[in-house]
Protein backbone atom coordinates (compact mmCIF):
# COMPACT_ATOMS: atom_id res chain seq x y z
CA UNK A 1 0.00 0.00 0.00
CA UNK A 2 1.04 3.35 -0.74
CA UNK A 3 2.99 4.98 2.39
CA UNK A 4 0.18 7.44 3.89
CA UNK A 5 1.54 7.24 7.60
CA UNK A 6 0.23 10.78 8.14
CA UNK A 7 -3.19 10.58 6.49
CA UNK A 8 -5.64 9.51 9.56
CA UNK A 9 -8.66 7.48 8.88
CA UNK A 10 -11.21 10.64 9.34
CA UNK A 11 -9.21 12.27 6.65
CA UNK A 12 -8.79 9.64 4.46
CA UNK A 13 -12.70 9.31 4.93
CA UNK A 14 -13.14 12.53 4.28
CA UNK A 15 -11.44 12.71 1.29
CA UNK A 16 -13.30 10.01 -0.16
CA UNK A 17 -16.55 11.46 0.43
CA UNK A 18 -15.37 14.81 -1.66
CA UNK A 19 -14.29 12.70 -4.45
CA UNK A 20 -17.50 10.65 -4.32
CA UNK A 21 -19.03 14.74 -5.68
CA UNK A 22 -17.39 13.91 -8.94
CA UNK A 23 -19.11 10.41 -9.73
CA UNK A 24 -22.39 10.09 -10.96
CA UNK A 25 -25.14 7.55 -12.10
CA UNK A 26 -23.41 5.52 -15.18
CA UNK A 27 -19.57 6.86 -14.72
CA UNK A 28 -17.06 4.19 -15.24
CA UNK A 29 -14.86 4.50 -12.45
CA UNK A 30 -10.80 4.14 -11.85
CA UNK A 31 -10.21 2.49 -8.54
CA UNK A 32 -6.95 3.69 -7.47
CA UNK A 33 -5.00 1.42 -4.67
CA UNK A 34 -3.19 2.32 -1.71
CA UNK A 35 -4.89 3.66 1.63
CA UNK A 36 -6.90 6.71 0.17
CA UNK A 37 -7.95 5.38 -2.55
CA UNK A 38 -9.19 2.06 -0.41
CA UNK A 39 -11.43 4.65 1.95
CA UNK A 40 -12.81 5.94 -1.57
CA UNK A 41 -13.89 2.43 -3.03
CA UNK A 42 -15.41 1.81 0.34
CA UNK A 43 -17.37 5.16 0.39
CA UNK A 44 -18.36 3.87 -3.22
CA UNK A 45 -19.18 0.75 -2.38
CA UNK A 46 -21.55 2.14 0.06
CA UNK A 47 -23.18 4.26 -2.91
CA UNK A 48 -23.84 1.33 -4.60
CA UNK A 49 -25.11 -0.93 -2.41
CA UNK A 50 -27.92 2.36 -2.01
CA UNK A 51 -28.83 2.16 -5.55
CA UNK A 52 -25.67 4.07 -7.39
CA UNK A 53 -25.05 2.42 -11.05
CA UNK A 54 -21.17 2.29 -11.83
CA UNK A 55 -18.76 0.19 -13.38
CA UNK A 56 -15.14 0.28 -12.07
CA UNK A 57 -11.71 -0.52 -13.47
CA UNK A 58 -9.25 -1.19 -11.03
CA UNK A 59 -5.77 -0.82 -10.63
CA UNK A 60 -4.52 -3.86 -9.13
CA UNK A 61 -5.30 -7.27 -8.25
CA UNK A 62 -5.94 -6.21 -4.31
CA UNK A 63 -8.36 -3.45 -5.41
CA UNK A 64 -10.72 -5.60 -7.40
CA UNK A 65 -10.86 -8.47 -4.85
CA UNK A 66 -12.20 -5.47 -2.42
CA UNK A 67 -14.09 -4.03 -4.69
CA UNK A 68 -16.30 -7.46 -5.98
CA UNK A 69 -16.94 -7.63 -1.77
CA UNK A 70 -18.48 -4.23 -2.21
CA UNK A 71 -20.51 -5.62 -5.36
CA UNK A 72 -18.79 -3.01 -7.66
CA UNK A 73 -19.37 -3.88 -11.22
CA UNK A 74 -15.72 -4.62 -12.68
CA UNK A 75 -14.67 -4.03 -16.61
CA UNK A 76 -11.30 -3.96 -18.09
CA UNK A 77 -9.98 -1.09 -20.06
CA UNK A 78 -10.51 -2.47 -22.86
CA UNK A 79 -14.54 -2.83 -22.23
CA UNK A 80 -15.21 0.44 -21.98
CA UNK A 81 -14.42 3.63 -24.40
CA UNK A 82 -13.12 6.21 -21.59
CA UNK A 83 -13.24 6.67 -17.84
CA UNK A 84 -15.46 9.04 -16.95
CA UNK A 85 -13.44 9.91 -13.74
CA UNK A 86 -10.35 7.99 -11.89
CA UNK A 87 -9.60 8.39 -8.70
CA UNK A 88 -6.06 7.34 -6.91
CA UNK A 89 -3.72 8.64 -4.43
CA UNK A 90 -0.17 9.50 -4.72
CA UNK A 91 3.20 10.01 -2.69
CA UNK A 92 4.24 13.20 -3.72
CA UNK A 93 2.34 16.18 -5.50
CA UNK A 94 3.88 19.63 -7.18
CA UNK A 95 2.33 23.02 -7.30
CA UNK A 96 1.75 21.89 -11.26
CA UNK A 97 -0.28 18.71 -9.80
CA UNK A 98 2.59 16.58 -11.44
CA UNK A 99 3.06 13.37 -9.07
CA UNK A 100 5.21 10.58 -8.28
CA UNK A 101 3.63 7.43 -7.73
CA UNK A 102 4.73 3.96 -7.18
CA UNK A 103 5.31 3.48 -3.25
CA UNK A 104 2.60 0.78 -3.74
CA UNK A 105 4.07 -0.79 -6.55
CA UNK A 106 0.95 -0.68 -8.67
CA UNK A 107 2.55 1.96 -11.04
CA UNK A 108 1.85 0.86 -14.23
CA UNK A 109 -1.62 0.28 -13.97
CA UNK A 110 -2.50 3.14 -12.25
CA UNK A 111 -0.58 5.12 -15.21
CA UNK A 112 -2.70 3.37 -18.05
CA UNK A 113 -6.25 4.11 -16.04
CA UNK A 114 -5.25 7.68 -15.47
CA UNK A 115 -4.40 8.17 -19.35
CA UNK A 116 -7.57 6.71 -19.97
CA UNK A 117 -9.77 9.08 -17.72
CA UNK A 118 -11.41 12.15 -18.27
CA UNK A 119 -11.22 13.40 -15.09
CA UNK A 120 -8.13 12.41 -12.60
CA UNK A 121 -9.41 13.13 -9.30
CA UNK A 122 -5.78 12.61 -6.60
CA UNK A 123 -6.15 12.10 -2.66
CA UNK A 124 -3.39 12.65 -0.47
CA UNK A 125 -2.51 13.97 2.91
CA UNK A 126 -0.85 17.61 3.22
CA UNK A 127 2.62 15.65 3.94
CA UNK A 128 2.18 14.68 0.05
CA UNK A 129 2.21 18.06 -1.25
CA UNK A 130 5.69 19.19 -2.11
CA UNK A 131 7.35 22.18 -4.24
CA UNK A 132 9.26 20.26 -6.39
CA UNK A 133 9.30 16.12 -7.35
CA UNK A 134 11.92 13.98 -5.65
CA UNK A 135 11.58 15.73 -2.81
CA UNK A 136 10.81 12.58 -0.71
CA UNK A 137 14.34 11.06 -2.51
CA UNK A 138 12.22 8.19 -4.07
CA UNK A 139 11.46 7.33 -7.66
CA UNK A 140 9.79 3.67 -8.24
CA UNK A 141 10.16 2.19 -11.76
CA UNK A 142 8.86 -1.41 -12.80
CA UNK A 143 11.47 -2.85 -14.87
CA UNK A 144 11.13 -6.30 -16.96
CA UNK A 145 12.68 -9.11 -14.58
CA UNK A 146 15.12 -10.29 -16.76
CA UNK A 147 16.89 -6.92 -17.43
CA UNK A 148 17.01 -6.22 -13.80
CA UNK A 149 20.41 -5.97 -13.30
CA UNK A 150 21.20 -3.91 -16.36
CA UNK A 151 18.53 -1.32 -15.32
CA UNK A 152 20.64 -0.72 -11.97
CA UNK A 153 23.68 -0.43 -13.48
CA UNK A 154 22.14 2.15 -16.32
CA UNK A 155 20.65 4.28 -13.29
CA UNK A 156 23.97 4.09 -11.39
CA UNK A 157 25.67 5.40 -14.03
CA UNK A 158 23.02 8.28 -14.32
CA UNK A 159 23.50 9.52 -10.99
CA UNK A 160 20.17 7.11 -9.42
CA UNK A 161 21.48 4.49 -7.60
CA UNK A 162 18.94 1.98 -7.40
CA UNK A 163 17.60 -1.02 -5.12
CA UNK A 164 15.19 -3.55 -5.87
CA UNK A 165 11.91 -3.96 -3.98
CA UNK A 166 12.51 -7.07 -1.89
CA UNK A 167 10.06 -8.53 1.05
CA UNK A 168 11.04 -11.38 2.88
CA UNK A 169 13.98 -11.97 0.43
CA UNK A 170 12.05 -12.40 -2.74
CA UNK A 171 11.88 -9.16 -5.32
CA UNK A 172 8.34 -7.68 -5.52
CA UNK A 173 6.12 -8.96 -8.33
CA UNK A 174 3.53 -6.44 -9.85
CA UNK A 175 0.57 -7.71 -10.64
CA UNK A 176 2.36 -7.53 -14.36
CA UNK A 177 4.68 -10.07 -13.03
CA UNK A 178 7.46 -7.47 -13.04
CA UNK A 179 10.00 -6.22 -10.71
CA UNK A 180 10.08 -2.81 -8.99
CA UNK A 181 13.49 -0.74 -8.49
CA UNK A 182 13.82 2.85 -6.35
CA UNK A 183 15.96 5.09 -7.45
CA UNK A 184 17.67 7.38 -5.68
CA UNK A 185 16.28 11.06 -7.22
CA UNK A 186 16.82 14.55 -6.02
CA UNK A 187 14.98 17.69 -6.60
CA UNK A 188 14.00 17.33 -10.43
CA UNK A 189 14.27 20.31 -12.66
CA UNK A 190 12.57 18.76 -15.63
CA UNK A 191 10.40 15.57 -14.89
CA UNK A 192 9.01 15.01 -17.95
CA UNK A 193 12.73 14.99 -19.44
CA UNK A 194 14.13 12.58 -16.86
CA UNK A 195 10.84 10.21 -17.46
CA UNK A 196 11.44 10.34 -21.01
CA UNK A 197 14.88 9.38 -20.65
CA UNK A 198 14.30 6.57 -18.19
CA UNK A 199 11.97 4.74 -20.10
CA UNK A 200 14.40 4.73 -23.10
CA UNK A 201 16.27 2.35 -21.16
CA UNK A 202 15.76 -1.23 -22.49
CA UNK A 203 13.59 -3.00 -20.15
CA UNK A 204 12.14 -0.62 -17.87
CA UNK A 205 8.18 -0.66 -18.05
CA UNK A 206 7.41 2.55 -16.80
CA UNK A 207 8.47 5.28 -14.30
CA UNK A 208 6.56 6.47 -11.07
CA UNK A 209 6.35 9.97 -12.91
CA UNK A 210 3.18 11.10 -14.08
CA UNK A 211 3.38 14.36 -15.83
CA UNK A 212 0.82 16.88 -17.43
CA UNK A 213 -2.22 14.94 -16.47
CA UNK A 214 -3.63 18.04 -14.73
CA UNK A 215 -5.35 16.30 -11.79
CA UNK A 216 -7.79 17.67 -9.42
CA UNK A 217 -5.77 17.26 -6.17
CA UNK A 218 -7.76 16.71 -3.13
CA UNK A 219 -5.52 17.41 0.08
CA UNK A 220 -6.43 16.61 3.94
CA UNK A 221 -4.83 19.04 5.89
CA UNK A 222 -5.41 17.20 9.17
CA UNK A 223 -8.83 19.58 9.87
CA UNK A 224 -10.16 19.92 6.20
CA UNK A 225 -10.02 18.74 2.56
CA UNK A 226 -8.63 21.68 0.33
CA UNK A 227 -9.41 20.96 -3.48
CA UNK A 228 -6.13 22.00 -5.53
CA UNK A 229 -6.48 22.05 -9.36
CA UNK A 230 -3.33 21.73 -11.35
CA UNK A 231 -2.57 25.56 -12.61
CA UNK A 232 -1.61 24.06 -15.90
CA UNK A 233 -0.13 20.93 -17.92
CA UNK A 234 3.20 20.09 -17.32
Amino acid sequence: MHDDAHLSDDGAAALAEEALRHISDGHVVGLGTGRAATAFVRALGARVAAGLDVRGVPTSEATAALARTLGIKLVAPDDVEAIDVDVDGADEVDPRGNLIKGYGGALMREKIVASLARRFVVLVGGDKLVPVLGSRGRLPLEVVPFAAGFVRRQLDALGHAAVLRVVDGRPVTTDNGNWLLDARVSAMRDAAALDAGLRAIPGVVTTGLFVGLSPTVLAWDGTRTRVLRSASPN
